[in-house]
Parts: structure tokens; C-alpha cells; sequence
């Protein structure tokens, strides 16, 4: 069985290993074509090059990123919007064109939440990737981002509330715990297999584990702790068009 084309959308670079660098790294590894977009920063920045070390480890080619600042760092774009301000329309007219050159069966992203933080870019980049994925398979819209093209599946990495016992390091530095009910989620993936290359995605981003952001908290915790908050991978299913088109399942 074939295991489907995959994009990620993700706000920051490290959110891509850090949500879903199992499932990329899974099907990278399984033959599958593997992208991902990032909505902040530049290549030409640290974490730009961060970036994409981490993707080359994941197996996901090169950097896509849309160019805007994070909302925190003006400096990561410099001439930019940040995220949360750029235009709606643009954005989303950039993010259409991404999915219409790389045609993904699979989308994943943030989920509403924006993940265990919360953090604005995150939900802002949820908000921007449930549009394009529609938008993007509708042919008077965006008409010059390229050819129509509609993804099966869109699927939001998130945390069910059964998770908060292994994700208990974490809440006690400080990090918000947005969780879901257990019942939404609709898709779990053990990723231990992957998890050495995963991790070694994470630790490619030095600038958050420098400054002691979440890869840095990681790094500082005993590796059964660690293993334990990313060693499975948990997603809601979403989708786009209708059931009648076809299925197309994150889990082989």
C-alpha cells in the first residue's frame, strides 16, 4: 500500500519536529513525497538555516516558508507583517500556492488550539491552513497561484487530555496544557520507531534549545521523560471535500 503525499503547515521552525516530525520522518521514510511550509521567518536567518537541517533529517526537502515575522520577533522578517497582521487574503493566496505546486493528499497543521501553548502564530497558522486547503482546490479562486489542486485529508496535530500525565515536565516549566477530549482525537501514531530521528530534528533547532524554549526543556529532561511526551503523535481529521471522493488515512 502506498502511503500518501504529506505537507505540513507550521507557524515557527521547530514546530514542524516537535508536532509532527514522526509522521514526516515515517513518511519520508516509506518513500512518500514530504514537504513542509513554515509561515515565519526567513532562510536567510539562523533559524532559517535551522530549519532546514532539521527538514533534511526529516526527510522533507528543502524550506517553504511564507516570509512573515513572528509576532514576537520582529526581526525574524525584516520589512515584513507579522503573521497575525498580514493581509488575510494574501496570506492565504501564498499558502494556496505552496499546496497547488507541492499536491499533497495530506495536510497537517496546528490544531484550533494552536497546541499545548496556545501561541498566536500557532492558531493563526490553523486558522490560514483550514482556508487554503479549501481554497485551493477551487479553481476561480486564486486563479494565478497555479493549477487547482484538493488535498483529501487535513489533520490538526493536537493532545488528547489522557496525554497530561506524560506531559507533566512540561506543565510544570510553566507551558499552557490545551488539550482535548479524548474523543476528538481521530488519529494516534506510535512514532518511537522514528523517534531518534525526530529527536535529532528538535535538536537541530540550537537557537530554541539555547534560549531554553520547549526543545531546550526537553533537552533537560531524563529520556524516559522525554520519549514520553514525543513518542506518540496524536491528530483530528478533518475533511475538505466529501467521503464519496475517497479516503485517504495518515495511518498506513
Amino acid at each position: 500500500m502506498s502511503v500518501p503525499s504529506l505537507l505540513g503547515v507550521f507557524a515557527h521552525p521547530d514546530d514542524e519536529a516537535l508536532f509532527s516530525g514522526g509522521v514526516l520522518a515515517r513518511h519520508a521514510a516509506a518513500g512518500a513525497r514530504t514537504a513542509v511550509v513554515t509561515a515565519t521567518w526567513t532562510p536567510d536567518t539562523r533559524r532559517g538555516a535551522e530549519l532546514a537541517e532539521a527538514l533534511r533529517i526529516l526527510g522533507a526537502g528543502e524550506p517553504r516558508m511564507l516570509g512573515y515575522a513572528d509576532d514576537r520577533v520582529p526581526h525574524s522578517a525584516p520589512g515584513s507583517p507579522r503573521l497575525c497582521a498580514a493581509p488575510l487574503d494574501e496570506a492565504i493566496g501564498r499558502l494556496v500556492a505552496h499546496i497547488r505546486r507541492f499536491r499533497p493528499r495530506i495536510v497537517i497543521t496546528h490544531d484550533a488550539y494552536g497546541g499545548l501553548t496556545g501561541h498566536p502564530d500557532h492558531v493563526h497558522t490553523h486558522r490560514l491552513t483550514t482556508l487554503a486547503v479549501q481554497a485551493a482546490g477551487l479553481e476561480r479562486l486564486y486563479p494565478d497561484a497555479g493549477a487547482p489542486w484538493q488535498p483529501s485529508a487535513l489533520y490538526l496535530a493536537t493532545h488528547p487530555h489522557s496525554a497530561l500525565d506524560a506531559l507533566g515536565e512540561l506543565a510544570r516549566a510553566g507551558k499552557g496544557m490545551n488539550t482535548v477530549p479524548d474523543e476528538r482525537v481521530t488519529a494516534i501514531v506510535d512514532v518511537s520507531p522514528w523517534l531518534e530521528r525526530k529527536w535529532a530534528a528538535v535538536l537541530a533547532h540550537r537557537t530554541e534549545v539555547e534560549r531554553g524554549a520547549v526543545p531546550g526543556l526537553l533537552a533537560g529532561f531524563p529520556q524516559a521523560v522525554r520519549e514520553g511526551i514525543l513518542g506518540t503523535e496524536w491528530y483530528i481529521r478533518q475533511d475538505p471535500v466529501s467521503p464519496l471522493s475517497g479516503q485517504t488515512e495518515l495511518t498506513p
